[in-house]
């Protein structure tokens, strides 16, 4: 991956949809060899393109992060999560907790039930801790490209 491969990048983190006859200019090449570039960066799959929801706009109106620790695998309490509407993603650690998932429910109250009735009974959830962000609009990762 070159300077104008990661140029395409840090274009397409602001505006996955950005026209070729945009994209071109903004990386110093012609559209067509802007999605020549881009075509190939999908083939080779270090790079895929894909919709991403916010979910405080669909109706969520508080988001955490949970750090779980568990005794056992991690791996299936990560499992009995995915299956949950709330959870956005889930990740394992070598840190202080086992696993996080970060989770979006429709209000606090929902988020303490949420913690409470699902999260804590999963088999193998030792202790949860919540970090709880409450009122953010948009909800964005972007990676540093170079």
């Amino acid at each position: 991956m070159d300077d104008i491969d990661r140029a395409i990048l840090r274009e397409l983190q602001t505006d996955g949809r950005i026209a070729y006859a945009d994209l071109g200019p903004k990386v110093g090449l012609s559209a067509s060899a802007a999605r020549q570039r881009l075509q190939r960066l999908l083939d080779s799959k270090a790079v895929q393109v894909v919709g991403v929801t916010d979910p405080m706009a669909m109706g969520g109106q508080a988001m955490a992060m949970l750090g779980i620790e568990v005794d056992g695998d991690p791996r299936a309490v990560a499992d009995q999560l995915a299956l949950r509407d709330e959870v956005v993603y889930s990740v394992l650690t070598s840190g202080g907790f086992d696993l996080f998932a970060e989770v979006v429910t429709p209000g606090p109250r929902d988020l303490l039930d949420f913690v409470n009735d699902v999260v804590r009974p999963i088999e193998g959830v030792r202790s949860v801790r919540s970090f709880p962000y409450f009122g953010i609009h948009t909800h964005r990762f972007l990676w540093d490209v170079g």
